[in-house]
């Protein structure tokens, strides 16, 4: 189970150019990393657009946003250029780290139980711990928050 203060599970995702990347590769950063959905969609696309816009005022506090999907690396090449993201993208096509976090659950439309991401951000400070979990994400202010959580901490 993830918990705030507990180390955040390691793991290694392709980007959208197949290159592997690493949770330890962000050792001595702060990481938001933030699960969702399915590029190309109405609320992934928001959330995705107010990140690439917020990404200065990340930059300034030595964070780094990590989104991370079922898509493929191709899927999320054309969502990067659409959009023009600014930030990397990781596919997590076989659901494990999905599932590691505890994001990849079942959800119900209109009566009909699927499995699904549940859009969840995670903060994780430098030396990799897990400092806040942003359960069921709402799209609208959510950048906002993350931001004044980031810069609460240690600021």
């Amino acid at each position: 189970m993830l918990e705030a203060g507990k180390k955040a599970p390691a793991f290694t995702l392709p980007d959208a150019n197949n290159k592997k990347v690493s949770l330890e590769n962000f050792l001595g950063k702060k990481v938001v990393l933030y699960f969702y959905p399915k590029d190309n969609t109405s609320g992934c696309t928001k959330e995705a657009c107010d990140f690439r816009d917020a990404l200065p005022d990340f930059s300034k506090i030595d964070a780094v946003i990590l989104g991370v999907s079922p898509d493929s690396p191709e899927s999320h090449q054309k969502f990067i250029a659409k959009n023009n993201l600014n930030f990397t993208l990781l596919s997590d096509v076989n659901k494990k780290v999905l599932e590691k976090y505890g994001v990849w659950k079942e959800k119900s439309m209109y009566g009909r139980k699927y499995m699904g991401v549940v859009r969840t951000t995670v903060i994780i400070d430098e030396k990799g711990r897990v400092v806040k979990i942003f359960p069921k994400v709402k799209v609208k202010g959510h950048v906002e928050k993350v931001l004044e959580t980031l810069k609460g901490k240690g600021q």
